[in-house]
């Protein structure tokens, strides 16, 4: 019989879009506030899937990737989505029931094995865990690098965004050197 594992801290990643720098600024104040500070973060990248938000969002839209200097435990991520999701609201107008967002925020954990991603879409590949969130796998490291999944939206896999992602995964064997050092 498997023994149960403690389950190792991964590293919180936030996937911003945004078509206003004004408002990715404002929000990322809010969210270091929560989350801590920021660890990596990569340059503007054009969101190539701009149909699905350019009505509530305007055009262009832009994507960034955030990681963040602590560690957290994987099993808080639910928490971390609906925490998200009211943080994109004090940033989005309000016509009617609907909201017009002016940023879009996507948290997700990366561990040297993966990337999962949180939502509050159902989709088929899709796992619910609890209060309204579902996770996807979105990438996973094998092989000596990190590869997509047929659903893997393609700005996760661009360049940049696997050089950041590979540049915080990294960072895992940093912490695990450190935590191997004697205190002198």
């Amino acid at each position: 019989m498997a023994r149960i594992t403690k389950v190792q801290p991964g590293r919180l990643i936030l996937s911003i879009i945004y078509s206003s720098l004004d408002a990715l600024a404002d929000a990322l104040d809010i969210i270091e506030r929560q989350f801590g500070r920021v660890q990596f973060e990569t340059v503007d990248i054009p969101f190539t899937d701009e149909d699905r938000y350019t009505e509530e969002m305007g055009s262009p839209l832009y994507r960034r990737f955030f990681s963040f200097e602590q560690l957290v435990a994987r099993d808080n991520l639910p928490q971390i989505k609906n925490l998200c999701s009211r943080i994109e609201t004090n940033f989005a107008d309000r016509v009617d029931d609907y909201l017009f967002r002016t940023v879009n925020i996507d948290p997700g954990i990366l561990t040297p094995d993966n990337l999962v991603i949180a939502s509050h879409r159902e989709y088929n590949h899709r796992l619910y865990l609890t209060n309204g969130v579902f996770a996807e796998i979105t990438l996973i490291y094998a092989r000596g690098e990190f590869r997509r999944l047929p659903w893997t939206s393609p700005n996760y896999y661009e360049k940049e965004a696997i050089d950041f992602f590979t540049r915080v995964r990294n960072s895992f064997e940093l912490v695990m050197e450190m935590a191997d050092t004697p205190a002198e």
